[in-house]
């Protein structure tokens, strides 16, 4: 080997290393992050705040300098902020008034006013029993003879000769998939009313309420697929595979959130791959936004006719988020910009602006900012590492900027898809309590009532009343009045 051909060895595994270093260093420095830091992704651009530096200080000392008096001011922000103080108690909450007398004998004064002074209390929730009594009475002939009894029916049960009456029902599906609370915990706080149930009863509880709900779940599904404008994600469910003790499958949730009806729906699958959308979506036709996932970029959903696919701003700014200790000022450029593109967003919000002044909005503001910004990531392709933080950062917006930008052609579009992506949150905090779903259909059972609970959370409906509301109607509700059920709809009737 001569000496030309050994340097450019030399220089190729200088390379190779580099980028080894390069990605094992933001690797490690991203575990630190998961372990102690900060979670936000919220870029605070640096700015001068008046503070003197102690290095720099250090370094002037020693230096030799002319002694020359000098008054040194420096400024602190003044924070705008004001505390809010107490704020009143919400005036639907039930009020048991205490009247305190003066121990002083009253007797011939003058009322004169008198002062409020308000507490919060709880009593913890209780268990009570619906007792029904049916008197019998039986029809006599002339002789005596009785010849018929008349009885009142029962009501429309949740679960036919069930002991679970609908409060109990909804209770029970709030606290596990809205407030994360797993059926033994439940079980465990149920004993200390004296009543002991076993947690394959409740579980047939779950199983039984879901197939009253499951015509009420495939309407939910028919009105958030009659939408034009869906944003999809899709985040992991364990799921025990029934055949090894304690082993578990992957399977998916797959969201579909439609912002015109502010409901979601989601769709239970068994991995990850594209079976699942393109049986869900193959008569949709309208506007689907994603993240980076390749599966949505199929000839068969995102790049089939009728369908037009658009990206989330927010997977993008992430990677430069998390470039930031790799190339600061790369990274800071790109945030400072996409702030740009918020801040336009904000004042729509703020403005409460309509459809078509949010597209002038964004086209006239936002618009010459995304031309500016490709045109940046253009230049500064060639000049980063590929394997870097940067360089992987730069390799995913490129590509995918022409649909990051489709946002600014309609005002009903949004900017990103956390809208979808806060969606997966009580999934995911579900998930690290009860820790895995039992089997499949325990799997399609979940994503029936994260549906319906995550649709009334979008709705600010107390879910408990709802479910419990509908629970009592499901029974005697038509199939054609089922739309009227679902929380875009719903309202709240006086039921037996």
């Amino acid at each position: 080997m001569n000496e030309q051909d050994y340097i450019v060895k030399l220089e190729a595994m200088n390379k190779q290393l580099l980028d080894q270093v390069t990605t094992l260093t933001f690797e490690l420095r991203e575990m630190k992050r998961l372990l102690f830091g900060r979670k936000s992704e919220r870029f605070v651009p640096q700015q001068d705040t008046g503070q003197l530096d102690l290095a720099l200080i250090m370094q002037e000392a020693a230096a030799p300098v002319a002694v020359q008096e000098k008054v040194v001011v420096i400024k602190t922000k003044q924070s705008s902020h004001q505390p809010a103080g107490r704020q009143p108690l919400p005036s639907n909450l039930e009020r048991k008034h205490i009247v305190l007398e003066p121990e002083t004998d009253t007797a011939g004064m003058k009322k004169i006013g008198e002062e409020i002074t308000e507490q919060l209390d709880y009593k913890p929730g209780k268990l009570f029993v619906l007792h029904y009594i049916r008197p019998k009475y039986a029809k006599t002939a002339a002789d005596g003879t009785s010849t018929s009894v008349v009885i009142a029916a029962l009501p429309s049960f949740v679960i036919e000769k069930g002991i679970a009456a609908p409060g109990l029902l909804a209770q029970i599906i709030v606290d596990k998939h809205a407030d994360h609370l797993p059926i033994y915990r439940q079980i465990k706080r149920y004993q200390r009313d004296g009543v002991k149930l076993s947690a394959g009863t409740i579980s047939g509880w779950l199983d039984a309420t879901a197939d009253l709900l499951g015509l009420l779940g495939n309407e939910l599904k028919k009105t958030v697929l009659s939408s034009d404008y869906l944003q999809a994600d899709e985040t992991p469910m364990p799921v025990l595979n029934g055949e090894t003790k304690g082993a578990a499958h992957r399977g998916y949730l797959w969201a579909y959130h439609s912002p015109p009806h502010q409901l979601i729906y989601y769709d239970y699958q068994t991995g990850r791959g594209k079976e699942g959308p393109i049986a869900l979506l193959k008569a949709y036709s309208g506007y689907l936004q994603t993240d980076g996932y390749g599966v949505y970029e199929h000839d068969e959903i995102g790049g089939r006719a009728g369908i037009t696919l658009l990206h989330c701003m927010a997977h993008a700014r992430r990677y430069f988020e998390k470039s930031l200790d790799n190339d600061k000022e790369r990274s800071e450029h790109f945030l400072r910009e996409v702030q740009k593109l918020y801040a336009v967003e904000r004042r729509c919000r703020e403005e409460e602006l309509s459809v078509q002044q949010i597209t002038t909005l964004r086209q006239q503001e936002a618009v010459p900012v995304l031309t500016a910004l490709k045109q940046w990531l253009r230049n500064n392709y060639e000049q980063v590492l590929p394997k870097s933080p940067i360089g992987k950062a730069i390799a995913y917006a490129l590509p995918r900027w022409e649909r990051l930008s489709i946002y600014t052609h309609d005002g009903k579009l949004q900017i990103d898809n956390n809208w979808v992506e806060n969606a997966m949150r009580p999934v995911a905090l579900g998930r690290k309590n009860y820790m895995f779903a039992g089997s499949n259909e325990g799997g399609r059972r979940l994503a029936l009532f994260y549906s319906l609970l995550e649709s009334c959370r979008k709705q600010n409906i107390n879910p408990w009343e709802y479910l419990t509301n509908i629970l009592q109607r499901m029974p005697s509700t038509k199939t054609s009045q089922l739309r009227n059920l679902l929380p875009d709809k719903w309202k709240p009737t006086e039921c037996n």
